[in-house]
């Protein structure tokens, strides 16, 4: 490590030359996870014949399906003398606390974009955090072999977009390349010379800024991620910002209260490519991992015992919905999954907040409910996923959003909905988001028979529209949402039309049954499911709630019966965890096991039911 210092000595400053900190972002899809694989490729991280899966940065298996980062991850390649260290940031919103965080670890980004889709709102979002803590950015468009691909629009686009966030003069001032990343090809212009990469790590170090740091300052880290190693423990995860780290060095922990907590360093890692390798000292600008913690939160500084000084917190925006989870309590309950106790829910909540900063959990009314709030839907369907798959059993509330009060007016959460669509549903979307309190504040056509719509719309707005959109536009729309601030509340919006067909008693569902059902509306379940009273088995075409007999059996006589055998079921409705968080209303809760999901109403005996209600 060599620091070249610069500025008076008052102000001195060294700088890191052999180090650049980066992040990549870019929207769901545009290719970011490919073109880091690209780039481990060509920076020799991987032998020539070592087996690697496609999208290797995405470890999470529910990244692989969804094709989504939900984590952020750290990697590094080697450039000649230079190591580059490259973050991968989610590029959902939902996801926004993870994006905040990685950040603060980096002092520039490469902005990813597609070249026919251009910049959409999760670029927008994580663009803005980027420009607002003053980094340098490289923009790449992705994709430029794509028949409908519009280089010079998008990068338009993209100007556009720096200047309505008040990107100050030197970040307009951006290197532009143009790559086909699952090719890893690289080009100067969108019609120039194919190169492979080199192009793009010669951009990346000369125009992201080496780390800066003051050489007079004590130890001073920021923690932005947290881990855990079946051998180490508790792993803390950030930049060195002032000072050096040694290994088995004695340190103080400055939590957010001020409090100070006195260990020691255990083990001290970096990332070399995929892996974590441990080292005997780190210095400043490094991003390193960190072992000896007892306790460890985001936010907090490792600094010098003899000299410590905290550095600023990590803020994070609050949360704007919640749901209600709670104990199974289904007669069901218990047979399928492995975790069924409050005990086991709360500490299963309490371990993901250690990590994930924008979620929110507190006690519920009773001691087998919590409150969960987070960022949206899909990162609480993340987080429901996640937990059946490591064998939990739970029931879950239909979504809210969480208001306040200012002037003594009840404010709620809006969001800038981007919505791409064919132009024969424009009609058909615009009335639907209309009957959601959605104003429409933008809409452009590039001729090619897609358009695009931009609305302005209340967050409650959005609960249950994702499946209705994808169904009105025969799934070719794409949609896709932001937090823009808070409005006063807005009004009655109505919920799901229709009403539930409820089973009125336990046992096996028949196919005679269901036969006889099934004109009533859709069914959700398949022939020999067992169900119990309460459970919702299928939705009605009317919107009122039905109790049915779905275990009813056909009467044996031994008289044969014109078409004895001619049971015709129509196909059962499966949704997706997803779905069915849309679906559900205030008086009904989604069961959640391993193997299954049923809806169900909060009540589960029908005479009940009604003065449930009337209580409140």
């Amino acid at each position: 490590m060599t620091p070249i210092l610069s500025g008076s000595p008052e102000t001195a400053t060294a700088v890191r030359e052999d180090l650049r900190n980066i992040a990549i972002i870019a929207h769901v899809d545009h290719g970011k996870t490919t073109l880091v694989d690209a780039m481990l490729w060509q920076s020799g991280v991987f032998r020539e014949n070592q087996e690697v899966v496609e999208r290797v940065m995405d470890s999470n298996d529910l990244e692989r399906e969804k094709g989504i980062t939900i984590l952020a991850k750290n990697t590094s390649i080697r450039f000649g003398d230079m190591k580059i260290n490259v973050v991968d940031t989610p590029g959902h919103a939902d996801f926004g606390g993870e994006v905040e965080r990685t950040l603060k670890m980096v002092d520039g980004v490469l902005l990813l974009v597609d070249a026919s889709e251009g910049p959409l709102p999760q670029t927008r979002f994580v663009l803005k955090k980027a420009l607002e803590l003053g980094l340098q950015p490289i923009v790449v468009v992705n994709k430029i072999d794509r028949k409908d691909a519009r280089p010079q629009e998008v990068l338009n686009e993209i100007y556009d977009l720096f200047i309505d966030l008040d990107a100050h003069e030197d970040q307009l001032d951006f290197p532009v390349l143009y790559t086909i990343a699952r090719d890893g090809i690289c080009r100067l212009t969108p019609d120039g010379e194919d190169h492979k990469l080199l192009p793009l790590f010669e951009t990346i170090v000369k125009s992201i800024p080496a780390p800066k740091f003051d050489p007079t300052a004590p130890l001073q880290m920021l923690i932005l991620n947290l881990d855990y190693s079946d051998y180490v423990g508790r792993l803390a995860i950030g930049r060195i910002v002032n000072g050096k780290l040694n290994n088995r060095q004695d340190v103080v922990l400055i939590r957010k209260d001020g409090t100070q907590v006195k260990t020691r360093v255990t083990n001290l890692y970096v990332f070399e490519g995929l892996e974590r390798t441990e080292v005997s000292d780190a210095g400043p600008g490094d991003i390193v991992a960190l072992a000896g913690f007892d306790e460890v939160h985001i936010g907090e500084t490792v600094s010098d015992p003899l000299d410590p000084r905290a550095l600023p917190p990590v803020t994070i925006d609050e949360p704007t919905v919640s749901m209600v989870f709670s104990v199974n309590n289904s007669p069901l309950a218990g047979t399928e999954g492995k975790y069924v106790t409050s005990r086991n829910l709360r500490d299963r909540l309490e371990r993901e907040i250690l990590t994930n900063v924008s979620l929110k959990v507190e006690a519920g009314e009773t001691p087998d409910l919590f409150t969960v709030s987070g960022r949206g839907e899909l990162q609480m369907a993340i987080l429901i996923e996640m937990m059946r798959r490591e064998g939990f059993e739970l029931a879950v509330s239909k979504p809210e959003v969480i208001t306040h009060i200012e002037d003594g007016r009840k404010h709620e959460p809006m969001e800038h909905l981007v919505i791409d669509c064919p132009e024969d549903f424009v009609g058909i979307v615009t009335q639907k988001l209309g009957t959601r309190r959605g104003r429409m504040v933008n809409m452009v056509n590039h001729g090619t028979g897609r358009v695009r719509l931009e609305f302005r719309i209340p967050s409650r707005g959005l609960i249950g529209f994702r499946s209705q959109f994808l169904t009105d536009t025969r799934g070719t729309g794409l949609l896709n949402h932001l937090f823009d601030g808070y409005e006063p509340w807005m009004g009655e919006i109505p919920h799901r039309t229709t009403g539930a067909l409820v089973s009125d008693r336990a046992g096996t569902a028949t196919p005679y049954s269901i036969e006889h059902v099934q004109d009533r509306g859709e069914i959700f379940i398949e022939p020999n499911e067992k169900v119990y009273e309460g459970m919702i088995i299928g939705e009605n075409a009317r919107e009122q709630d039905m109790d049915v007999n779905i275990v009813k059996g056909k009467k044996l006589t031994n008289m044969r019966s014109q078409g004895e055998d001619g049971v015709r079921l129509l196909p059962a409705h499966r949704m997706s965890l997803e779905q069915a968080l849309e679906w559900i209303r205030d008086d009904e809760l989604l069961e959640v096991t391993p193997t299954s999901l049923r809806l169900r109403k909060r009540v589960l005996q029908a005479n009940m039911r009604p003065r449930y209600w009337q209580r409140d």
